[in-house]
């Protein structure tokens, strides 16, 4: 370039821009959550898949492709190529802690593949669930560093967090949250706008500039709960799982080998004692249990459908026979429903079995709008066929699930029984664009040899090298029900390493220890040496000690928090803490009908509103509600202020006070949970959105008042008086 005193006598340059190899393929990355190894139709489900079907049929199934057992820890080996550990997501986002390999942030040092992809040329698009960033960067806030943008990707639309209602998710699109586009009334679903949006930003990229190839990370919130599907989806399944557990098992194992996906010698251990006899359970048990595996069915053959949209999209446009596809499923089947299912899964979060009975008079709301449903173990058990335990251990039913790989131009349907890993989708991909690998990544292409690789989660490990696999039998601290039913080793120091040659035992079912004892030793030393090199120490296998390790909330709140309408919500991790004891206090100039602030739904919240003229406060506590109204507002009403205070022995007491006069008292059913929504909502001031906390109202039920502002008051966090702050001092002298 020169630059003269005049264009005649200056050369322009322009910027060179990045660009891909020629014929680079378009790449789509499609993420299923909690599904299990034996739930697809091409693993030898009889659950109807036909699209990832097709899919598999003119692709590559691996049947020996594993993961790490929880949703944040694969999806960020999979962005990076690297162990979990390594970059700081040894467990969930939400739960970030002061160790290296647990502070929930993939380091920015670190290369991703949507910022690889990028910068090679690739337009970048993640849809669904995201899952990645820490629990202090969730909120409108940011910092957006960890959220999808940042992270390499240049459009969002999704769930930032664990899961999310199907009927009514928080959502957001690009660095903002937004609402759904339909209600649930309308026939709004999440899976169905998921495949919409997709299929919109990829339409958009090719119409512009058709030459240039995209990226497209499609993660779904199916499998994982609530399991919510069209009504229609369900009842195909009516009567299909009446058998029960075992007897899918067994049907679906048949299927496996008949198929290939298993081999023939494969061993299908028995029943284990902690999930129960189908035979032995009662009538209305078995009715129950299998109308909860009929509305997973229908969800997943909803879920195939929308998979089958977009693949059938990318034919339209003639994209498809140029496109890498990859999908498979982040871990195990979940048993976070326990023993008998739940109709609300707030409640698993809680550590609270669920009432068959109550959830029998409830058993037409499963899958619906009034469910936060999860199906029974036995069907998570029967969901890994023939695989041992689920999400959350190092057993390969939680970290053993389905792999399918479509090249460019299609495949035969092959199943290969490589050992593979996630960390190993980042170099297949960037061999496959013919972009240069980072260094130091623990993954390596599919085609070539993995030999060794190592498991940690909650405690649960185990270690791979060379076809040997040493698992221990550590049962952790999480769920009660399942340490007191599930066999094996509930401390560190009692843990038994049992040893398999998955060579000649695809299913982990011959433990070799005892004959073998020197390979157990070797494979142990060599699992504490894998633990130092990757940051997986220390280990910790509770919920509970984690909360000691907790990172601390960087900017905490005060005695007193405002509020006002008219943004949008906030989020509920940045709200002041609750349980202790609140205020509510609404600033209304005028007086009208309607909700005044709010958090969560009818399956776990809270709302102070006004209904023909009365104040009332509702609290639905994991789906049981507690209501209390007060007399009409008299008209020259100014402050509203709902009080909650916990008692000793009981839940606690709640208050309505108008203008300084209490006019309503009552007492609360249950205790205040200490998470209100799983999938991350949020407090609306003025206004409420998705579910209503009860049915008085449907929303949006803005206030049809005038609202000033609304503070929250938190009595433990209260500035001592003055007086009190001089004695101190004087003490102190």
């Amino acid at each position: 370039m020169s630059i003269g005193r005049y264009a005649t006598e200056s050369t322009p340059s322009f910027p060179v821009l990045p660009r891909p190899p020629a014929g680079a393929p378009n790449v789509v990355v499609i993420v299923l959550d909690d599904t299990g190894f034996a739930q697809l139709g091409c693993f030898g489900s009889d659950i109807v898949t036909p699209n990832i079907d097709r899919l598999a049929a003119g692709g590559v199934r691996y049947n020996r492709f594993h993961v790490t057992s929880l949703c944040s820890p694969t999806r960020a080996s999979l962005m990076t190529g690297q162990n979990h550990h390594r970059v700081g997501m040894g467990f969930l986002t939400d739960i970030p802690l002061g160790y290296p390999g647990y502070t929930g942030r993939i380091p920015a040092d670190v290369p991703t593949l949507p910022g690889l992809l990028r910068d090679s040329g690739y337009n970048t698009f993640a849809i669904g669930k995201w899952h990645l960033a820490p629990r202090w960067e969730q909120s409108a806030s940011g910092p957006f560093t960890r959220w999808p943008l940042g992270l390499g990707f240049e459009r969002y639309y999704g769930f930032i967090g664990p899961d999310s209602n199907h009927w009514t998710p928080h959502l957001t699109q690009d660095n903002t949250f937004v609402e759904p586009p339909a209600r649930p009334e309308d026939g709004y679903h999440l899976t169905e706008d998921l495949a919409d949006r997709a299929i919109r930003m990829v339409l958009d990229q090719q119409q512009a500039t058709p030459d240039k190839p995209f990226f497209l990370y499609f993660a779904t919130g199916a499998m994982h709960a609530p399991h919510h599907a069209p009504r229609d989806w369900i009842d195909r399944y009516r009567g299909h799982f009446d058998d029960g557990w075992e007897a899918w098992r067994q049907a679906t194992f048949e299927r496996q080998v008949a198929a290939g996906i298993v081999p023939g010698n494969t061993t299908l251990l028995d029943r284990p004692p902690w999930v129960q006899d189908w035979s032995a359970l009662s009538a209305d048990e078995r009715r129950l249990f299998a109308r909860m595996m009929e509305v997973f069915a229908g969800f997943l053959s909803h879920t195939d459908a929308q998979i089958g949209r977009l693949l059938d999209f990318l034919a339209s446009i003639d994209a498809l026979d140029n496109t890498l596809v990859l999908l498979f499923s982040d871990n195990g089947t979940s048993a976070e429903g326990g023993p008998v299912g739940s109709l609300n899964e707030h409640r698993f979060t809680h550590d609270m079995v669920d009432d068959v009975a109550d959830t029998l008079a409830h058993i037409d709301d499963l899958g619906g709008f009034r469910a936060y449903n999860h199906y029974p173990w036995g069907w998570a058990w029967a969901g890994n066929t023939p695989l041992r335990l689920w999400k959350r251990y190092s057993w390969l039913g939680g970290v053993r699930t389905p792999l399918i790989v479509r090249a460019p131009g299609g495949g035969n349907g092959e199943i290969r029984d490589e050992f593979c890993h996630v960390n190993d989708l980042l170099p297949t991909i960037c061999d496959a664009v013919g972009i240069e690998r980072p260094g130091d990544l623990d993954g390596t292409p599919l085609g070539t040899e993995h030999r060794m690789q190592y498991f940690e989660m909650l405690g649960s490990r185990s270690m791979y090298v060379d076809g040997w696999k040493a698992t221990t039998d550590h049962v952790g601290r999480q769920i009660t029900v399942e340490r007191e039913h599930v066999e094996g080793s509930k401390e560190f120091a009692t843990d038994r390493w049992e040893l398999f040659n998955l060579s000649d035992d695809f299913a982990e079912a011959h433990d070799l220890s005892e004959t073998y004892p020197d390979k157990v030793r070797e494979l142990e030393s060599l699992w504490w040496s894998e633990a130092g090199r990757n940051q997986v120490l220390p280990l910790d296998d509770s919920f509970v000690m984690r909360a000691t390790a907790l990172e601390p909330r960087p900017y905490p709140p005060g005695y007193r928090t405002t509020y006002r309408p008219g943004g949008n919500f906030i989020a509920e991790d940045f709200l002041p803490p609750l349980g202790l004891g609140f205020d509510v206090i609404a600033d209304i100039d005028a007086v009208g009908d309607g909700v005044l602030v709010a958090l969560g739904d009818w399956n776990n919240g809270w709302a102070v509103y006004v209904l023909d003229g009365k104040p009332v406060v509702a609290f639905s506590l994991f789906s049981k509600l507690d209501r209390l109204e007060g007399p009409a507002l008299p008209a020259g009403a100014r402050e509203l202020r709902m009080s909650f205070r916990p008692e000793r022995g009981k839940p606690g007491s709640v208050t309505i006070a108008v203008d300084g006069d209490v006019v309503a008292e009552g007492e609360l059913s249950g205790h205040l949970p200490f998470r209100w929504q799983i999938g991350g909502g949020g407090l609306h001031v003025g206004h409420d959105t998705g579910f209503p906390v009860c049915d008085d109202y449907v929303t949006p039920f803005p206030f049809t008042g005038t609202l000033t502002a609304v503070h929250i008051e938190v009595p433990i966090l209260a500035p001592p008086p003055a007086a009190d702050e001089v004695a101190s001092a004087i003490h102190r002298e």
